[in-house]
């Protein structure tokens, strides 16, 4: 029988699969009925529900996204609940279309159970991302919900 991983093992995993682009095998580190909430999305849904909406969502980044994520300056704490994680980390960002290299500051705090996240909520810099982009104008109409 094979050995349940720890959340930190589950979260380097995680970490290390966007690293290396394999978005498309993320969703399988998740439970079926997995939530996930990213806090300060600035626009679009905040929280995804289920395995099959993460994996819907991460084919999306895969075929869409513009920037090489790069973790660095990783540090994951546990906490005095067995299942939950808190991940402090940068990502080293390379923007492919604008050819800006810059960091974004990330927490993410993991519920994981059985080896599989059962929550997170992740705290991204989606700013940085948006202005690394050239989206600011698209964000503001978004938000001015134009």
């Amino acid at each position: 029988m094979p050995e349940t991983l720890s959340p930190r093992e589950v979260f380097q995993k995680l970490i290390e699969g966007i690293g290396a682009g394999r978005f498309t095998e993320l969703a399988e580190l998740y439970t079926e009925d997995a939530v996930v909430e990213t806090v300060f999305e600035p626009v679009g849904p905040r929280r995804i529900e289920g395995r099959a909406a993460l994996r819907e969502r991460f084919a999306q980044v895969s075929e869409r996204s513009p920037v090489e994520l790069t973790p660095a300056n990783v540090v994951v704490r546990e906490t005095d609940d067995p299942e939950v994680v808190v991940a402090e980390f940068d990502y080293q960002v390379h923007h492919r279309l604008t050819g800006r290299t810059f960091e974004a500051a990330n927490i993410q705090v993991l519920r994981v159970r059985d080896g599989l996240i059962v929550s997170s909520r992740d705290y991204h810099d989606h700013l940085a991302l948006i202005m690394a982009g050239g989206g600011l104008p698209q964000l503001v109409a978004a938000l001015e919900g134009k």
